[in-house]
């Protein structure tokens, strides 16, 4: 209990945050809470199945263009255009893990890489449809459903992005909590065993796949409207491994760290940037600490004297 305690907490001070932070430090809480959704949906690859991908900016980016075009050429409304987005990004990426999976290790690595970039590639030429180098600009909010113009508002799409980020949480959850997690985590820790055993691990790493895809396009859709504007560097594969980054520092396997690890990542380069052009430089060296000195990441080190049932 102690563990849906702190998040029901967290869930209160994150709905209460409107009421007292300025419009600049919502509009950095937004950003974060999007690219926490995003790194939660890359650790369900990583953390708990041990796909490394270093193409997830992929399933982002699409996200992004294709609720970046729905707002733009339809009349649909906000939240409808943005899960059709996220839905887009997890039936494409049923085909891309179809052929990832062919691979293991390094390969299945390289294979997301060159998806991604094909992606990118397509991105930059399809001008008609994605702008080019250009981008999409000036990505409108439709009112919600039943005229709502709440989602039109800076707190009002704050809590939209909030209780989309709550949500996956608790789906991801409930996923690793149940038997398709019990596998994935076999196929983790000895896919020949999980093998023998009787499951077809290509198909679970498949579905693995697709829903992560599908929470980090619904992640991408929540961008462009925010943001107002979808553009080619959404599918670049330095983002990729950034969100990877995010991951890594804020505690793998555990869905809560990597969200802890992508606000870190962006209150870190607010504040480094203010001072230095070469801030990555020096983030690079905090995250060979982590790895060298901290394993476990953000989340196990503020867990390392809990008890195991207390972690959310």
């Amino acid at each position: 209990m102690t563990g849906w305690r702190l998040f029901f907490l967290a869930a209160i001070v994150l709905a209460a945050a409107p009421f007292g932070l300025p419009i600049f430090a919502m509009t950095l809480l937004t950003e974060a809470l999007i690219l926490g959704l995003l790194a939660m949906s890359l650790d369900l690859m990583v953390g708990y199945t041990r796909l490394i991908s270093f193409g997830h900016a992929a399933a982002y980016g699409l996200g992004a263009y294709a609720s970046g075009y729905l707002l733009l050429h339809t009349a649909l409304p906000l939240p409808v255009a943005v899960l059709a987005a996220a839905l887009l990004a997890g039936v494409v990426a049923i085909g891309v893990a179809w052929v990832c999976t062919m691979a293991t290790g390094v390969s299945f690595s390289m294979l997301t890489l060159a998806f991604a970039q094909l992606l990118y590639a397509v991105a930059f030429k399809w001008t008609s449809v994605t702008g080019a180098s250009d981008g999409l600009a000036g990505i409108p909010r439709h009112p919600g459903p039943f005229g709502i113009t709440v989602f039109q508002t800076k707190n009002g799409y704050y809590y939209l992005v909030l209780v989309c980020l709550l949500g996956a949480y608790v789906f991801c959850r409930a996923l690793v909590s149940s038997p398709f997690g019990a596998v994935l985590r076999g196929i983790r820790e000895n896919e020949a065993k999980t093998l023998s055993l009787g499951y077809n691990t290509r198909l679970y790493k498949i579905a693995v796949v697709a829903l992560s895809f599908a929470l980090g396009g619904l992640a991408g859709a929540l961008y462009s409207p925010f943001a107002g504007f979808a553009n080619t560097e959404l599918l670049f594969w330095l983002f990729s491994g950034q969100v990877l980054i995010m991951v890594i520092v804020g505690g793998q396997g555990t869905l809560i760290g990597p969200i802890l690890g992508a606000a870190f990542f962006m209150l870190l380069e607010h504040v480094l940037s203010a001072y230095t052009e070469s801030w990555a430089l020096f983030f690079g060296l905090i995250f060979i600490g982590f790895v060298m000195f901290a394993p476990q990441g953000i989340w196990g080190l503020l867990t390392s004297r809990r008890p195991k049932n207390a972690r959310i």
